[in-house]
């Protein structure tokens, strides 16, 4: 009978719903969009509980949103497909094209405090190519190790005013994180405008410009064997 077989379907596909129905776990995946992390750098990094984000980790793997390996006494989780990044987008558009809120969210915080485009990933390549700017990835140093725009210099957020002298003078800067409502690229730029560097946001995070084909470099964890 095809209508079983309709519903099946329609009862697998709702299982993936309410896999994601929790803001925690889109936090967790869209951490775990930028490389494999243990539990308690997810903890830590999403402000949760070790023992609540393992109970989120485990709804997620339930439905193969995400896979996990054990070294000694450490569990460590990646997305199980980069499939996930793309149902994480998605619902961001959906809730933005037809919620209000979410609407007013990003023109108070994204499109009133960032007064220039930001940056398309092929206009990025571009002035990469002809050296017009300078590239900072602004994620903590994990997620830089585990993937990154090739040429761009690491400075997690929170060491970017004491570091200022490491970039140079008179170029435009852009500053990239984890994707396109990311919050970390609009500190960088508060903190470079404050200080009179001219500076812009790249529009998508490291695992949307990976998704479009461009290059990502990597670098060996710390304490990685050579």
């Amino acid at each position: 009978m095809i209508v079983p077989v309709r519903d099946d379907l329609l009862y697998h596909f709702s299982r993936i719903g309410k896999a994601v129905s929790s803001p925690a776990r889109l936090k967790l995946l869209d951490l775990l969009a930028q490389g494999e992390k243990s539990v308690e750098t997810l903890a830590g990094q999403a402000s949760l509980t070790v023992k609540n984000t393992s109970a989120h980790l485990r709804a997620l793997r339930s439905t193969s949103l995400v896979a996990a390996r054990r070294d000694g006494s450490h569990v460590f989780y990646r997305l199980a497909d980069e499939s996930a990044v793309g149902l994480l987008r998605a619902l961001e558009d959906v809730a933005r094209r037809q919620i209000a809120e979410v609407r007013e969210i990003v023109q108070d915080h994204f499109q009133s405090l960032d007064d220039l485009e930001a940056l398309g990933a092929e206009d990025l390549a571009q002035r990469m190519r002809t050296g017009e700017v300078t590239l900072v990835d602004v994620r903590p140093r994990d997620e830089y190790r585990a993937g990154h725009i090739p040429g761009a210099i690491s400075i997690p957020v929170g060491e970017l005013e004491r570091r200022l002298a490491e970039l140079p003078a008179g170029r435009e800067i852009v500053a990239y994180c984890r994707g396109p409502y990311c919050v970390l690229s609009l500190e960088a730029l508060a903190t470079l405008r404050e200080h009179g560097r001219s500076a812009r946001r790249l529009g998508v995070g490291l695992p949307d410009w990976r998704a479009l084909g461009y290059p990502v470099e990597t670098e060996p964890p710390v304490g990685a064997r050579p």
